[in-house]
């Protein structure tokens, strides 16, 4: 090492060292009873450690790292500063528990399966960890081909099937579109750099290069374009609903709670740090997508029957809540309102951590269910609290939290997202000043599709009666799986009851993105811009929540009828009652269907008047894939055909092609 290291990188290099370790030993010891268990809790212990070097960075100054590795030439370089500090912290802690949850998952797949998923998560691990303190795009670009290799592969884990390698192709494809992105971003920005070629990789000469509006503005593209496709931005986001269906639930989990953020990373490294004073328009930009996917995720993940698909496009919505909040933020830097950006930022970075949490705890919970029962569609499951009652309670945690209800943590960051846009009165344009305010309308309409969602989500599965007699063989999780889901189910409560706490860990990282001083949370231009009016006193709402419920409870027992009697419930004039004839997900999605219906492709199949096994199906596909996706993959298998029959069949006439395409070649080189 060129330079001395602290705490955190020892912490950081431990877990890359541990990491590596257990990929290695999964090849040849997982297998050895007694080692074998121990795998994936290592793997715990290793992220746990990552997510204290994250909490040392946020709390001290910058500090970097050279290290030798890499080509002549050229040596990695890694910083830690307060932006990468917190990621590590969402990572770390998430990966705690996906861990721990990976460790029960372990006892029961069969042993090659569980061997190529502790190898390539390990490596994963790694390579995320090497993402976020990366200095440099040649180490940056390393660490995210390594990323998106190592969970290609954790997708197509049940590779024997079609659906599988279709997700995983998919889910390369668009990640390659959003690396070459990035690569003619970084080159651009290196182009204009001032230090030597050896150097001019580096963050800290990118953020030197200082390039002209117009560069700046496409290297904004670039990036957002690369970004938002490991983001799941509209109309990249296709890849989430097909990688988490296939994909082990808790490899879902890291997906939809790490992956995704680390092209919010991105975004916020390359918009706020690399690049000079944005312009207006890139916060409209950014602003307009992250609506138009939260508003597609929450219409989506209403009209969906398969739990895990639903949960993906929850995740959609919630990385467009994100993206509007750093589009707002990039309005009001451009604008000189550093106070306000930085209000938008806390907003954005709270989620960031409320949406690992939550989301995390959702596929987990998701994997539980699955496990115990086989399977994942909505309209087989029901009654489930009486069979998982431990894994219930925490499930209803987590989607209270997504849906936004107090004093949860997913109420906090909305309610800050939502002040953000409210805020928006004081920009100096009057078409801005009075236009913003709306998506406030819109995030609170997503808001409530969330909680519809939710309910349904919910509700289907683990409240009612059985929906299928063998649900009554479901049991509980074990340990390993409710230690994941209770850290989680801990993380979700501890960020809603003390959202202080919350708002100082990204504090840092806010003033780091804004610019904004020390008084980063005071007055600016006439408009106070105070977290602790702008959000709210938990413990007051909590009581007063409490206070409601216990006067609820006390009245309906005073106004109850004494001597009241168990009766069978009215049954509607039918002779006997089934599971049958509770609300379908299906039927609860209806009036999303009929209302957003321009949203949506709705494909259904009317039985015949004289069917005598009458039988109607309602299929909702994604408009970006029929009206984009799939269009443009048949424009490219006619093209490929084309040229196919284009080949000759003799190699000589293949040879005199590449013969003549030389000499073209060399005829009009300078």
């Amino acid at each position: 090492m060129h330079a001395p290291i602290g705490l955190p990188w020892e912490l950081i290099l431990g877990a890359l060292i541990l990491w590596s370790l257990l990929a290695f030993a999964s090849l040849f010891l997982a297998k050895v009873p007694r080692i074998a268990p121990l795998i994936f809790p290592l793997g715990a212990l290793g992220a746990l450690c990552v997510a204290a070097a994250g909490l040392l960075a946020l709390h001290g100054p910058p500090v970097t790292m050279i290290s030798p590795l890499g080509l002549p030439g050229l040596p990695f370089h890694g910083r830690l500063d307060a932006l990468s500090g917190l990621f590590l912290v969402l990572f770390g802690l998430t990966s705690v528990a996906i861990s721990l949850d990976l460790a029960g998952y372990r006892a029961r797949e069969h042993y090659p399966v569980a061997a190529r998923i502790a190898v390539q998560y390990h490596i994963l691990l790694a390579s995320l960890t090497l993402v976020f303190v990366a200095a440099d795009a040649y180490s940056f670009l390393i660490a995210w081909e390594a990323m998106a290799l190592s969970s290609y592969f954790l997708v197509v884990t049940d590779h024997r099937t079609s659906a599988a390698r279709r997700a995983g192709f998919l889910y390369l494809l668009i990640e390659h579109i959003g690396a070459l992105a990035l690569l003619t971003a970084f080159a651009i920005l290196s182009a204009q750099a001032p230090a030597g070629p050896r150097l001019a990789y580096t963050f800290a000469a990118l953020h030197a290069a200082n390039p002209d509006p117009t560069v700046a503005g496409l290297v904004f593209i670039l990036a957002f374009l690369g970004f938002g496709a490991k983001a799941g931005l509209v109309p990249l986001h296709v890849w989430l609903p097909q990688a988490h269906p296939v994909a082990p639930s808790p490899i879902s989990a890291l997906l939809s709670s790490v992956l995704l953020k680390v092209g919010i990373y991105g975004l916020l490294r390359v918009a706020f740090i690399m690049l000079p004073t944005p312009a207006p328009w890139w916060g409209l930009t950014a602003l307009t997508v992250g609506l138009a996917t939260a508003l597609l995720g929450a219409l989506s993940s209403a009209v969906q029957s398969d739990m895990k698909r639903l949960l993906a496009y929850s995740s959609v919505e919630n990385i467009g809540l994100i993206t509007a909040a750093i589009g707002l933020a990039l309005l009001f830097s451009a604008y000189g309102l550093k106070a306000l950006a930085a209000l938008s930022l806390i907003a954005a970075l709270y989620h960031c951590l409320n949406h690992a949490f939550f989301k995390g705890l959702l596929f987990l919970g998701t994997g539980s269910v699955l496990h115990a029962t086989g399977e994942r569609n909505l309209g087989r499951l029901g009654g489930l609290i009486h069979r998982m009652p431990q894994t219930a309670l925490m499930m209803l945690i987590g989607t209270l939290a997504i849906a936004g209800v107090p004093p949860l943590n997913g109420f906090v960051s909305e309610w800050l997202i939502l002040q953000s846009f409210l805020k928006a009165s004081t920009l100096p344009r009057p078409y801005l000043a009075m236009g913003i305010p709306l998506g406030a309308a819109l995030t609170a309409l997503v808001a409530g599709l969330a909680g519809y969602v939710m309910v349904k989500f919910y509700g289907i599965v683990f409240l009612g009666r059985p929906r299928e007699t063998r649900l009554a063989q479901a049991v509980e999780s074990g340990p390993f799986e409710r230690a994941g889901l209770g850290l989680l189910t801990l993380l979700c409560l501890a960020a809603g009851l003390w959202p202080a706490g919350v708002i100082a860990l990204v504090r840092p990282a806010a003033r780091l993105l804004s610019g904004a001083n020390a008084h980063i949370l005071g007055g600016d231009g006439g408009a106070r811009v105070d977290v602790a009016h702008a959000a709210y006193v938990p413990a007051v709402l909590t009581m007063a929540l409490g206070a409601i419920a216990l006067a609820v409870v006390l009245l309906l027992r005073r106004r109850s009828v004494r001597g009241a009697r168990r009766a069978p419930i009215w049954n509607c004039g039918h002779v006997a009652t089934s599971a049958r004839m509770q609300d379908t997900a299906e039927g609860f999605g209806q009036p999303i269907r009929h209302i957003f219906t321009t949203f949506l492709v709705v494909r259904r199949h009317w039985p015949a008047p004289d069917d005598r096994a009458p039988r109607y199906a309602s299929v909702v596909e994604d408009r970006f894939w029929e009206g984009l996706y799939r269009p443009a993959a048949r424009g490219f298998e006619a093209i490929g055909t084309s040229i196919a029959a284009l080949r000759p069949r003799r190699i000589a006439v293949s040879l005199l092609y590449v013969l003549a395409t030389l000499i073209v070649l060399l005829a009009v080189a300078p």
